[in-house]
Formats: C-alpha cells, sequence, structure tokens
C-alpha cells in the first residue's frame, strides 16, 4: 500500500468515527423512542428494540397539548427567523456600504453584545416586556429575538464582499437605498440568509428558558415547555421525552437536508470560519 492510499485510508477512517460519534447518539434516541421505558431503564442498555412499540408517540399527545406546542413553535421560529433575516440584513448593509460617523464605534458594540451570556440579559428584558403588558403574549416571546448581534454580524461579513460597482451603479441611476437593498442587494445574500436563518430557527426552536418565563398558560407553550410537563411529580418519564425529543429535532433535520447547499457555502463566504 503505497503512501498516499495509505493516508486517504486514515482519513476515511477517522471520517468514519466522527460520523459514528455524530450520528450515534440520534439513531440511539430514535431507537429508544420506540422502546417502552422499562427497557430503556435496563441495565445494562439494550441498543436495538427488543419490544418494538409506538404507544410512547401515542401517549405523548394525550399528556401534552402537541399539536397546539408544535404550532406555538413554528409561529415563534417562523417570527424570529423573518425579522432576524430582514432586520439585520437591513443593519449589516449600513454597516458594509453606507458611511457614517461612528460607524466602527457602534459595530464594535454590536461585537462586544455577542460576548454577554443571554442569561445575563433576561432579566431587563423581563422588566421591559411586563411594563409594556406582553407577558404571556406571543409578541413578549419574539421580540428579543428579532435582532441578533451574531445575525448583524453576518450579514454585514457578506455584503461587504459584494461589489460596491453594484452600489454605485444604482446610486447613480437614481435608485433609492430601500431600492438598492430589496432589489439588489437581498438577492445576492441567499448563501448568508439561509446559514442565518438555520442558526436562528435552531436558537428559536430549541430555546426554553425565555418561553418558559414569558409564557404563562398552557396555550402559548412552546415545544420545549410543553415537554418539561413530564417532568413532574410523578417521576421523569423517559420514554415520553425521547419521544418528544425526536418530535423537537425532526423539523430541524429535514430544513437542515433542504437547505444544507445553502448552508455550507453561507459559512465559508460570511466570516464564520
Amino acid at each position: 500500500m503505497n503512501r498516499t492510499r495509505r493516508q486517504n485510508v486514515i482519513t476515511y477512517l477517522g471520517l468514519a468515527v466522527g460520523l459514528l460519534l455524530v450520528v450515534g447518539p440520534f439513531l440511539w434516541a430514535g431507537l429508544s423512542s420506540v422502546k417502552p421505558e422499562a427497557e430503556i431503564r435496563r441495565d445494562p442498555p439494550t441498543f436495538w428494540p427488543q419490544t418494538f412499540t409506538l404507544d410512547n408517540y401515542t401517549e405523548l399527545f394525550d399528556r401534552v397539548h402537541i399539536g397546539q406546542a408544535f404550532l406555538n413553535s413554528v409561529i415563534v421560529a417562523l417570527a424570529v427567523v423573518a425579522g432576524n433575516l430582514l432586520f439585520c440584513s437591513m443593519v449589516g448593509y449600513g454597516f458594509a456600504k453606507t458611511r457614517f460617523r461612528g460607524r466602527n464605534v457602534v459595530f464594535s458594540l454590536v461585537l462586544a453584545q455577542m460576548a454577554v451570556p443571554a442569561i445575563v440579559l433576561m432579566m431587563p428584558q423581563f422588566v421591559l416586556i411586563a411594563k409594556l403588558g406582553m407577558v404571556n403574549t406571543f409578541i413578549g416571546i419574539i421580540l428579543p429575538g428579532l435582532v441578533t448581534p451574531l445575525g448583524i454580524f453576518m450579514m454585514r461579513q457578506f455584503i461587504a464582499d459584494l461589489p460596491d460597482e453594484l452600489i454605485h451603479a444604482a446610486r447613480v441611476d437614481g435608485a433609492g437605498e430601500f431600492r438598492i437593498f430589496f432589489t439588489i442587494v437581498l438577492p445576492l445574500c441567499k448563501p448568508a440568509m439561509a446559514t442565518l436563518g438555520l442558526i436562528t430557527f435552531l436558537g428559536a426552536w430549541n430555546n426554553f428558558l425565555w418561553p418558559a418565563v414569558v409564557a404563562q398558560e398552557e396555550s402559548i407553550y412552546t415545544l420545549p415547555v410543553a415537554l418539561n410537563i413530564l417532568n413532574g411529580h410523578e417521576g421523569t418519564h423517559y420514554n415520553l421525552l425521547i419521544a418528544g425529543a425526536m418530535v423537537v429535532v425532526a423539523p430541524i433535520l429535514i430544513l437542515f437536508v433542504f437547505l444544507q447547499r445553502f448552508f455550507i457555502q453561507g459559512i465559508a463566504t460570511s466570516g464564520l470560519k
């Protein structure tokens, strides 16, 4: 075996091991979701189900208003994604292609905010939402996530690489900034927007703490908050939690399959290297 072939074998073996480490937990969770709870708790554990059952999903839908929670999560996630795609793109365009006094200072403040843990901002955000009368509303859950520093940074990095000649030519022709943004800049930002949309959707879909603080009625619970009901006084129902986790993960996996080409391209061109 020559040196090149040996290196290829080692590379593929390393990739196979990495793939197994990444896919293994998802595969185990998927198989465990169709096991009875007694088998999940068995020691030593089993990998392949010895008793196949869909009762976990049936009981999950009976115990938790999973349909309403799923719809609530869709509403919140899509609203947060739409807000980030629009507002972060606008702010990124402003930082990348317009000149104004203090631009670098303001952008530095945006970057500095990325270092602040979200938990630090939760209390002032809740006080503000409460004073606005938005507690226990979808707007209260959505509003703090409509613009993120990471989204502004990503879109600014991508838009900065767009040719300045396009912007200048449009301005010479008399186009306003909004027309330039919507007709020239946005169509060229599809890879970065797909990446930002997927990252934002993932964060909004899996967010538990903020919806748990703002939502006080089961009718506006998102999926992670609704599944927390299973951690009650009766103990933890692992079979239902695993089945619920699969319900939460499935839309994200489907979304990534359809957007993976744009996601990889956006990561490569928006500064997240």
